[in-house]
């Protein structure tokens, strides 16, 4: 199992940014997904989750309205829109694959397989 993400980079406040996860080795179809991020110096944070069918989805209070999680699976891919970029955002986010349901407490749930991040900073 492999996950890699991408589209991190250095954006204004107010800014966007659409971070991407590409799966490999196993099928998306199959497979919840969550958003992760850790600030310096900070325990890392669940951002979001996506289930499968019907494609369920959970946010932390903190992104809610600002952030969108998506998949397409035929791509193998999920997204997280982030829009209205905060300072407080900047971190290295990571996405995690669940061979199960998420739910409202994605945040401590267990995970099989993890990437390795990519990085956001939101500075002017």
């Amino acid at each position: 199992m492999q996950l890699v993400e991408s589209g991190g980079d250095l954006v204004q406040p107010g800014g966007s940014l659409r971070l991407s996860c590409v799966v490999s080795g196993f099928t998306l179809d199959f497979y919840a997904i969550g958003w992760f991020r850790q600030a310096p110096g900070k325990e890392r944070e669940g951002i979001s989750c996506i289930n499968t069918d019907p494609g369920t989805t959970y946010y932390a209070d903190s992104v809610k309205g600002r952030f969108t999680i998506s998949r397409d699976n035929a791509k193998s891919t999920v997204y997280l829109q982030m829009n209205n970029l905060k300072p407080e955002d900047t971190g290295v986010y990571y996405c995690a694959a669940r061979g199960y349901y998420c739910t409202r407490t994605y945040d401590s749930q267990p995970y099989d397989a993890w990437g390795r991040g990519t990085q956001v900073t939101v500075s002017s």
